[in-house]
């Protein structure tokens, strides 16, 4: 029988080779570990999920009906590539007021969702053969995304450390960093506040890793899509707060987190405005563009949004803390409390293997996490919880947690 037909009523079998045939970038893009697990779980009764990062709470009602009168008035035609003018005064508007920037609405290009302004920022930069540091434990995304353009990523491990004053901590050795760069290198990725981590960089942090760029001629794509989700300031340190017009750095934001919009898929590149055209020619060649009625929603978001982030940034704080005050009773777990955005990376005594562990908790503990080795070196013995949720299922979470490590 061909290699093409049907093996059983709903089992199609790929030929070899249809896959001997495809491009070696496509076939490097790795599997999610975190969607392995989700799988693995999917449909549990009863099931705590903490594994996605995402929080319980839909998008606003305010957005949802700028959104709608969007839809309403029919505007569903064809729209500007790099994002409507009114949606791109609104990001400038909104990141002049929270990180003091003077750029104008060119610096600013809409995409569907912080993954497509990823996608974006790695084709400008990288490609087949070469090389781009990044942070980890991070997001798999970034190292998925190079992989998918030909490039490698190079993992600069963060080091869990403990200081006197405030505990275990995450913290980036720059003279690591500075080892990992050879001729091949074209950029660094920079996820701050981490996922997932919590670990969130010094100014002293960003200033050694922009003078390394800027010593060496690279790009730096900072994610700092959490930089509004933090715990001890009202933002995190950012590179805006270092950079001047000659620095090579991509900015990647999104409204999924401050705004609970993950559905919408809607966020923005920010990167010199010289670059207007060349941005606009990936986007045509990639989405051509977000729905209007979905950037109606984001321009509501941005300029009406600030109570609700307020909102979001209460209940995550006070689950952090259930969380981190529950596991660190047990005894049995090593963290370091997260600094910002809203994942606890935690590694259980005597628990090596992340993804046998992760279901296990599954079956007998009632709770879905992610495991820490989809994450990159640094995460193998690690767990992802995500506690962007109600104080009370986080309350509920730790208690069988807390039950299970008793066992």
């Amino acid at each position: 029988m061909p290699s093409s037909r049907l093996s059983g009523p709903s089992m199609p079998v790929t030929p070899v080779s249809h896959l001997a045939s495809l491009r070696p970038e496509a076939l490097a893009a790795p599997e999610s570990g975190i969607v392995e697990l989700f799988n693995y779980g999917r449909g549990r009764q009863g099931l705590l999920p903490l594994w996605v990062g995402e929080g319980d709470l839909p998008t606003p009602e305010f957005i949802r009906r700028a959104a709608a009168d969007s839809f309403a008035a029919g505007e569903t035609f064809y729209t500007h590539q790099r994002g409507l003018p009114e949606t791109r005064e609104a990001i400038s508007r909104y990141m002049t007021r929270h990180y003091g920037t003077n750029n104008g609405p060119d610096s600013y290009f809409v995409t569907v969702g912080g993954m497509h302004a990823l996608q974006i920022a790695v084709r400008l930069v990288a490609g087949v053969g070469d090389d781009v540091l990044v942070v980890t434990p991070g997001w798999p995304n970034f190292a998925g995304s190079l992989a998918a353009a030909g490039a490698s990523a190079i993992d600069v491990p963060l080091d869990l450390r403990f200081k006197p004053a405030g505990g275990l901590q995450w913290a980036l050795d720059l003279d690591r960093m500075a080892a990992s760069i050879s001729q091949k290198t074209r950029a660094i990725v920079v996820n701050s506040p981490g996922n997932p981590t919590g670990w969130t960089a010094s100014l002293a942090e960003l200033e050694g890793i922009l003078s390394l760029a800027r010593a060496h001629g690279l790009w730096i794509i900072a994610d700092e899509i959490y930089g509004r989700l933090t715990y001890d300031a009202p933002r995190a340190p950012s590179f805006h707060d270092l950079a001047d017009a000659s620095d090579r750095i991509l900015y990647i934001q999104t409204l999924s987190k401050n705004w609970a919009m993950t559905g919408w898929r809607i966020g923005w590149l920010e990167g010199p405005a010289g670059l207007g055209q060349v941005i606009e020619n990936l986007i045509q060649y990639s989405t051509s563009g977000v729905a209007v009625p979905i950037q109606r929603g984001a321009i509501a978001a941005l300029d009406q949004g600030e109570t609700f982030v307020a909102h979001q940034l209460a209940r995550f704080r006070q689950s952090r803390d259930i969380l981190c005050s529950a596991l660190e009773a047990s005894g049995r777990v090593r963290f370091a409390k997260p600094e910002g955005a809203f994942y606890l990376f935690a590694a259980i005594e005597g628990e090596a293997d992340s993804s046998a562990l992760a279901k296990r908790l599954v079956d007998e503990a009632g709770v879905g996490v992610a495991p820490g080795n989809a994450f990159g070196p640094g995460g193998e013995d690690h767990l992802r919880l995500c506690f962007a949720c109600s104080p009370e299922r986080t309350a509920e979470a730790a208690d069988r947690l807390v039950r299970w490590l008793a066992r």
